[in-house]
């Protein structure tokens, strides 16, 4: 990884923590106005990426208790999205793939931005204040 990226990151937890948060919320709202689809599995990538922002934005993020709490919550995370993700596979090898109207509402490019999205998350809550000095 590019370590100005890296250090661009560990500087401003806070900022990527709000930009989590609002990835979540703005999800949310989506759904609950009707412009998406009820969809179980994006719910919980949502709510994962939102409690992930969360723990970005508490004083210590390296505590145990929240690295612990963060790794279980982005574990089930990984799991929900790798299990749609890999049913959108199945039907790109079936042949019964379709990106649809709106392409970009596809659930198959949706859950694999939330694993990008969850795995970047978690490995900047376990980035040590110590990395940046040893970059």
């Amino acid at each position: 990884m590019d370590k100005a990226l890296l250090n661009c990151l560990l500087n401003n937890r806070k900022i990527v923590g709000i930009v989590a948060i609002a990835i979540c919320v703005l999800a949310w709202a989506s759904e609950l106005t009707d412009l998406v689809y009820v969809c179980p599995y994006c719910r919980a990538q949502r709510t994962i990426i939102g409690i992930l922002g969360l723990s970005l934005l508490l004083p210590n993020p390296r505590n145990w208790i929240n690295l612990y709490l963060a790794s279980t919550v982005a574990a089930f995370g990984f799991f929900v999205g790798a299990f749609q993700h890999f049913e959108g596979w199945k039907k790109i090898m079936f042949g019964k793939f379709e990106w649809g109207e709106v392409w970009f509402i596809n659930p198959w490019l949706l859950s694999g931005c939330a694993l990008f999205i969850i795995s970047g998350l978690l490995l900047l809550i376990w980035a040590s204040p110590d990395t940046q000095k040893r970059l």
